[in-house]
């Protein structure tokens, strides 16, 4: 049996929490260390027994409470070699507790089973994860600017998806937002429309999907309604059953949501 659950999500931070029991994973730590804490204590998770944590890449709405966590924790944190380097010239002890690989490889952390792979942003060696255990697995793949090869490889035989479906094209082309934003995001180098957000999830359900977990909706150029509708009509359309056929749910933006088991 595997769970998970989002602790927060959102461009005001970013972390969720993989376990199985006997290993408790973090993926991201965009929050502060007070918060994720909190969180790991709400759900029955003594903060003192977590394995590691996961970075997918150094922008501060995913790293935030990673220097007080590792300082005071000594938790091993993984990161690509280029976030790696990022994350040291940041925080100067990390070195210490730092694994770095090359996207792609696999290796494991207690009982769970890690593969990573390259996730297409404009963050240094950006990496989505897929963590096993038991048979089941779950694949994590925030922050993409498009889907790649690498990443519906990743991601395929996933029980439980977390990704993204960020904005409206033609909301986000019209809305009074700066020229850097709307170029990084329509450029193919920041997030996915709701639309490709919407084809990566079908693609996985497709594959075998049980629940889907859309995550990192921002304030700014979304909402959690227009999303859900989005990438549920892309289901619908192709023959799946939103709530029957497969969960899909919205993290929560600011708190721990529910607890996914598959």
């Amino acid at each position: 049996m595997l769970q998970l659950c989002t602790l927060a999500s959102g461009s005001s931070g970013n972390s969720l929490l993989v376990s199985d029991g006997a290993t408790h994973i973090l993926v991201d730590a965009g929050i502060s260390c007070r918060r994720i804490t909190t969180a790991l204590k709400g759900l029955g998770v003594d903060p003192a027994s977590l394995s590691a944590v996961l970075i997918t890449h150094e922008h501060t709405d995913h790293i935030s409470g990673l220097t007080t966590l590792t300082k005071q924790r000594k938790v091993p944190v993984y990161a690509s070699r280029g976030t790696g380097r990022q994350l040291c010239y940041r925080i100067a002890f990390l070195e210490e507790v730092l694994h770095p690989f090359t996207p792609g490889e696999c290796f494991s952390i207690g009982s769970i089973d890690i593969e990573t792979f390259p996730t297409p942003h404009d963050a240094a060696e950006s990496t989505g994860y897929a963590l096993s255990a038991g048979g089941r697995k779950a694949a994590v793949v925030t922050d993409l600017g498009h889907v790649t090869e690498a990443v519906e490889a990743g991601i395929r035989g996933a029980n439980l998806l977390v990704a993204e479906a960020n904005h409206d094209v033609e909301w986000l082309r019209s809305g009074p937002y700066p020229y850097f934003l709307k170029d990084r995001i329509l450029g193919d180098r920041g997030h996915l429309s709701n639309e490709a957000g919407a084809a990566l999830v079908c693609s996985a359900v497709s594959a075998g999907a049980s629940a889907v977990v859309l995550a990192h909706l921002s304030h700014e150029n979304n909402t959690p309604e227009r999303a859900r509708q989005v990438v549920g009509d892309s289901l619908t359309r192709m023959g799946a059953v939103p709530g029957r056929d497969v969960l899909l749910d919205v993290a929560p933006r600011s708190e721990p949501g529910r607890r996914y088991t598959v």
